[in-house]
């Protein structure tokens, strides 16, 4: 099913079912497969706010400073406000954003474990690399092996 999905729609939609049905290519257990997807229905206008921001920059610096002074909230108050919204820490929120890209672009793309570390806000690889092991119960190395878009399900290319 996998393998004629990817055929006639594409790759990027064989993953979005196999992820849909946890499903596999070959292996069993479905930890890795979890899609983080952020508690949004908690009604706090500014956590929401800073939700959205801190979905499409997750990657910069110090992304915390930057989303509780796009509140207005003391810091105190904007973590325990964000901790009961979603019931994650912002940093740990941050990461679980940071993880789910970097999963995206291990399994979609050939670039190097420390420039996808780089890439979703790591300075220190090895930090990363712990981070991801504790999240995904899987290296980056062996998520990579293990979700990748197989060969056969690649578009073929035009010679």
């Amino acid at each position: 099913m996998l393998y004629l999905t990817a055929r006639h729609a594409g790759a990027t939609a064989a993953q979005a079912v196999a992820r849909f049905f946890a499903l596999q290519w070959h292996q069993d257990g479905l930890a890795p497969y979890i899609v983080f997807e952020g508690r949004k229905d908690h009604g706090d206008r500014a956590i929401s706010a800073a939700q959205d921001w801190v979905a499409t920059h997750f990657s910069v610096a110090n992304p915390l400073e930057d989303m509780i002074r796009s509140t207005g909230l003391s810091e105190r108050t904007f973590k325990r406000r964000f901790t009961g919204a979603t019931g994650l820490s912002p940093i740990a929120y941050v990461q679980r954003l940071r993880i789910e890209d970097a999963k995206r672009r291990l399994e979609r793309t050939e670039a190097s474990v420390d420039e996808i570390s780089w890439q979703v806000g790591y300075e220190e690889p090895a930090f990363f690399r712990r981070l991801f092991k504790r999240v995904t119960g899987l290296t980056p190395g062996s998520y990579r092996r293990r979700f990748r878009i197989p060969d056969y399900a690649q578009p073929r290319r035009e010679r």
